[in-house]
């Protein structure tokens, strides 16, 4: 398969890129909790972009009201993801974020979910890595994180099952 090819149905066993960067394993990420995989294994990316977009067929199931950094998905297979932007943003309590979806929403890939401001964020002091949690890995032992690349939004698969 190539990387450059768009995918013209989503088979539900891939998932892609939700916003351009370079990916980073989840030990990588500089904060303790997701670095320990406390959460779920996973991996970050550090973003070149500041629209979080949706990874991949899902149900929106968590959004983080008020801080509005995070968003938590479900999968038809029944994995559930949690993206999360930035390290320790939730203290911003929501400045700088926009959330774009409601939970239970049903949306597919590319749909746009989260919209940041980094140069904010940044000139604030934190960390702009968006990391992509796995929060029920033990369901899926066979599930891959593709980390060490530059990926593009909606077309590079970081993750499959």
């Amino acid at each position: 398969m190539s990387l450059f090819k768009r995918k013209s149905k989503d088979t539900g066993n891939d998932v892609y890129a939700f916003i351009s960067g370079n990916t980073i394993p989840i030990t990588e990420v500089n904060d303790p909790v997701f670095s320990a995989k406390t959460l779920g294994d996973g991996l970050a990316i550090i973003p070149s972009g500041e629209l979080i977009c949706a990874p991949c067929t899902g149900t929106i199931s968590m959004v983080a009201e008020g801080s509005n950094h995070a968003v938590g998905m479900t999968l038809a297979n029944g994995a559930e993801i949690l993206i999360h932007v930035g390290l320790d943003t939730v203290s911003l309590n929501g400045k700088g974020f926009k959330i774009l979806v409601k939970e239970g929403q049903k949306v597919k890939p590319g749909t746009k979910l989260l919209k940041f401001d980094k140069s904010f964020i940044e000139s604030e002091g934190f960390d702009t890595a968006c990391v992509f949690v796995l929060t029920n890995c033990e369901d899926f032992p066979d599930v891959r994180f593709f980390t060490g690349q530059d990926v593009v939004q909606n077309e590079t698969v970081i993750c499959s099952f």
